[in-house]
């Protein structure tokens, strides 16, 4: 029996990811989108280098996961970039910042384009890494030799580079205001590229992840609980790379829910899991792990643009061919969803009646595991044989 969401995924990626990666020999040039990873096994001393394609030119598709789902990239076109980008890791401690090695990754991580790079491995990259967490990619091994071609800084992470007293909690927000994207954002602030001078260090990949979403949904939500609340109940849906979700914004004071069922996805598996916060930001880290994080961000993103305050319920559903890609897969996902107009319902349960024509599982199996949306439904004195009939 599977307990817990990080029991199933790691069988999920045991039993599903054999994907074939570039075939690469001991040394390779070619060029990084640019990409860096930072790993998180035995920090502070980590396994930190660059991610590389043996392509040459412009390769900033296979690491720019905001362009993926928005150009309708498929599953197998997003796996096929990843699989394309090489890791190389090289030991060092996630301090030591004025490293010479480190200096290179930064210099990736703050360039306007794509940049030129030769490498030489310790024996020949060999397997895959797939996750709910980071994005996949392909072969990695320890480096030998690694050398980069100058290249041109995004003036925006140049200034915050050179900007030794600004908070890299600011810098973040900042730069999330300022149009760039998350994963250039993340990127920069892992390879410890911002913050006051005395704290910067390297930030494994993906803990990075979670604390720009964090950061930047803080800011939002101290926005959003000063908003007026909408005005009944909001349907958005939007579904690819095998997954649906369904973001239900309910007139309330904020908060918010997230829920994901993955249906069939190895075999005859129907695994539910949920968790919440009210009001009050959310304390300890979810077991849910970075797509409770991806998801919130997302929602109050959008309600910041919007100007309004609203409670939230998430439901997703991942289905037969789904594979774990890291938790862009949710947050471009939600994004888009509300990008998109939403559907205007006099209450929840209509809106869950509506919904419930185009989910996989059924309506009452996913309220049975929720918390909050029992609790509205309890509220408004419904029962569950109220989400097996038609929509009135």
């Amino acid at each position: 029996m599977i307990i817990g969401k990080g029991a199933y995924l790691r069988q999920l990626t045991s039993s599903t990811m054999q994907m074939r990666s570039v075939a690469v020999g001991k040394e390779m040039t070619g060029s990084t989108p640019p990409s860096v990873f930072i790993g998180s096994w035995n920090y502070p001393d980590v396994y930190a280098g660059p991610m590389i394609s043996p392509i040459h030119g412009d390769t900033s598709v296979m690491d720019r996961p905001e362009s993926w789902i928005a150009d309708n990239r498929t599953q197998e076109e997003i796996i096929g970039y990843r699989m394309n980008l090489v890791r190389g890791m090289y030991h060092v401690n996630a301090g030591d910042i004025d490293n010479r090695f480190v200096g290179k990754l930064q210099d990736i991580a703050l360039a306007a384009g794509s940049i030129e790079s030769q490498a030489a491995f310790v024996r020949t990259p060999a397997g895959t890494s797939f996750s709910e967490e980071h994005t996949p990619f392909g072969p990695s091994a320890p480096l030998e030799q690694f050398e980069i071609e100058s290249g041109r800084w995004d003036p925006h992470l140049e200034k915050v580079f050179y900007d030794t007293d600004l908070p890299a909690r600011d810098a973040i927000t900042d730069l999330h205001s300022g149009g760039l994207p998350f994963s250039t954002i993340q990127k920069a602030f892992s390879a410890g590229t911002m913050g006051r001078e005395r704290n910067r260090h390297l930030v494994p990949t993906r803990w990075s992840i979670t604390a720009c979403d964090t950061m930047i949904a803080d800011k939002f939500l101290r926005e959003v609980k000063k908003n007026p609340v909408i005005d009944g109940c909001r349907l958005h849906e939007f579904s690819s790379l095998h997954n649906n979700y369904a973001v239900l914004l309910m007139p309330t004071g904020w908060q918010y829910e997230w829920t994901e069922a993955f249906l069939h996805v190895l075999g005859n598996e129907e695994y539910i899991f949920s968790d919440y916060e009210g009001h009050r930001k959310k304390t300890g880290y979810s077991p849910l792990g970075g797509c409770y994080y991806s998801c919130k961000m997302a929602v109050l993103e959008a309600l910041a643009r919007e100007h309004l305050q609203a409670g939230a319920i998430i439901l997703r559903e991942a289905l037969p061919g789904y594979m774990p890609m890291g938790v862009f897969n949710v947050r471009e996902n939600v994004r888009n969803a509300l990008r998109l107009p939403g559907t205007e319902f006099e209450d929840i349960r209509s809106a869950l009646l509506s919904l419930s024509s185009r989910f996989t599982l059924p309506m009452p199996r996913f309220i049975r595991e929720t918390t909050l949306l029992k609790e509205s439904i309890r509220e408004r004195q419904c029962t569950m044989s109220d989400f097996t009939g038609p929509a009135t």
